[in-house]
């Protein structure tokens, strides 16, 4: 990996990471067309380390409450009807749809799951179930409405971003969204529910990142990977705030419509046969 990757690359990760346009579908798509090869899974996946990290300090205060008051929920019942209490509980549910599916398909995940065949198709077909759901979802519920049911459907939603191109925010901000839930409330449990797995997934992958998984994929050295990661971090720091203030106050058709012209242009490039699909 040259150095100009790994710096573009790191920015790529922190634009995108929490935007409803796929992190993973936009590492893979600026390695095919500016370095005619692929970063690989692994590279993602401890990037995202660097923006997850965003996540623990902008919300640091959140989750330090959540924590404490769900370990002291587990032997005082009194705090159990608690917000904070009940959050820890779907956080670490919603979590598990995540991690059974990336181990089962763990390998899939790494090989045919970043053609860019799949990267383009996923990102025009759920730009329009993001579409369908910010038109139908009404909006009415806050977290202090949040159930286990959310949860849940939310966490199967996060899992189905394992598919570089469907977004981990994107699912999740969909999902919330045809639970009726406002796009703040839905944009704050993604920002949470995604902890555990991103952490869990950017550790078990910081060994195999310095090792090519298949011919074409580029191999960053130790320095390269944590400039890209650090870059992720603090590009990815300014992005959460702009996004809760802008879902706040917009719809998110700009995204919808970003992902399709996004797709249609990769299409017409594999198309062409100006980039390769592998």
């Amino acid at each position: 990996m040259t150095w100009v990757e790994a710096i573009v690359l790191g920015i790529v990760q922190g634009l995108t990471e929490f935007l409803p346009v796929s992190s993973s579908g936009h590492l893979r798509i600026t390695s095919a067309i500016f370095f005619d090869r692929d970063a690989g899974a692994s590279f993602t996946a401890v990037t995202q380390l660097g923006t997850e990290a965003a996540v623990l300090i902008y919300f640091a205060k959140d989750i330090w409450r959540i924590t404490r008051t769900w370990l002291l929920g587990l032997r005082d019942r009194s705090v159990r009807a608690s917000l904070d209490y009940r959050m820890g509980w779907y956080v670490i549910v919603g979590s598990i749809p995540i991690g059974l599916f990336g181990f089962v398909f763990k390998d899939q995940i790494r090989t045919a799951g970043r053609n860019l065949w799949v990267v383009a198709t996923t990102l025009i077909v759920f730009a329009f179930v993001l579409a369908f759901a910010e038109y139908w979802g009404r909006q009415t519920r806050t977290l202090e409405n949040f159930r286990m049911r959310d949860g849940v459907v939310m966490g199967f939603a996060q899992a189905m971003a394992l598919i570089p191109g469907v977004s981990r925010s994107g699912g999740t901000l969909t999902a919330g969204l045809l639970l009726n839930l406002t796009r703040e409330a839905a944009a704050r449990y993604s920002f949470l529910l995604a902890i555990p797995a991103v952490v869990m997934s950017g550790i078990f992958s910081v060994g195999d990142v310095f090792e090519p998984a298949a011919p074409g994929t580029s191999v960053p050295s130790v320095a390269q990977m944590v400039v890209a990661t650090a870059i992720a971090f603090a590009i990815g720091y300014a992005a959460i705030a702009w996004l809760l203030r802008y879902v706040a106050h917009h719809t998110l058709y700009v995204f919808v419509l970003y992902r399709v012209a996004l797709g249609t242009l990769v299409l017409a490039l594999l198309l062409t046969g100006t980039i390769s699909a592998t």
